[in-house]
């Protein structure tokens, strides 16, 4: 037998939000998708995350949020990340840091569903390596869902794809975030792992990556800082829609997916 699970890249702000409350309890029903993950790192006006806001986006279905770089933009977050074991940070963060890289999701049907969440290094933080926090998180997992979904939010598509290698045969799927560009090489890797560089963005489209784009012309015409708004208009929900198997976490179907909201 298999299940449904459906990933949904970065969401952007409150349009991203909207796309989220609008779009998302249609395609759980027209898709029959069993589990849903999000994205959340940049759904508080595009940068970081709010309680009120985490618990908005539990409201519409998702049953794990997971993050990246820009988790820790709200300083609020410290406060309250450790209050939901499905709300996840990189777990190649430095030991000590609060909050969760990992989390097992127990479904009404007895199938478990195992999710990781990890952080790039190229051209962002100087982290700890994911490829090693990887190996020992996965150990975490063990014996107790063969169905592992992996977030990898990083910038470079070279250490994306390493991963997905690396961790092919082991993992039901390497996903990665953060560019807010959805990518045409969605695949099946040969061991059953299901790959994409970036699942995309939920938010405005009429922009550059979600922010008004006017501002970031501006920005690399004259180089002056500027307060990036979020645009508004052209909303889509992007994401992957994976089968996996729930017997060895095998993923046999990997489908982009790109629904635009009609105003």
């Amino acid at each position: 037998m298999g299940m449904r699970i459906l990933f949904i890249g970065d969401i952007v702000g409150k349009p991203g939000r909207r796309a989220i409350r609008e779009l998302l309890p249609d395609m759980i029903t027209s898709y029959g998708v069993d589990f849903v993950i999000a994205n959340c790192e940049n759904a508080a006006a595009g940068f970081g995350i709010t309680r009120e806001i985490v618990d908005e986006l539990y409201q519409g279905s998702i049953d794990v949020l997971t993050s990246g770089n820009h988790v820790w933009d709200k300083k609020e977050i410290r406060d309250f990340v450790e209050d939901y074991e499905t709300l996840l940070r990189p777990a190649n963060y430095p030991e000590g840091t609060p909050g969760w890289g990992h989390v097992l999701v127990k479904m009404e049907s007895g199938i478990s569903v195992g999710v990781l969440n990890l952080a790039g290094r190229v051209f962002m933080q100087p982290i700890d390596c994911p490829f090693r926090t990887a190996e020992r998180e996965l150990a975490a997992f063990s014996g107790m869902t063969k169905i592992i979904i992996v977030d990898m939010h990083a910038e470079a598509t070279s250490e994306k794809k390493a991963l997905g290698w690396f961790l092919d045969g082991r993992v039901s799927a390497v996903l990665g975030t953060h560019t807010h560009v959805q990518t045409a090489d969605d695949e099946i890797l040969p061991g059953g792992t299901a790959y994409i560089s970036d699942a995309g963005m939920t938010g405005p489209f009429d922009s550059v990556i979600g922010v008004k784009k006017e501002v970031v012309i501006d920005k690399f015409l004259f180089q002056i800082p500027n307060r990036f708004d979020i645009a508004k208009g052209d909303i889509r929900l992007q994401g992957v829609v994976l089968d996996v198997d729930e017997k060895d976490g095998k993923c046999s179907r990997i489908q982009r997916l790109s629904v635009r909201l009609n105003s």
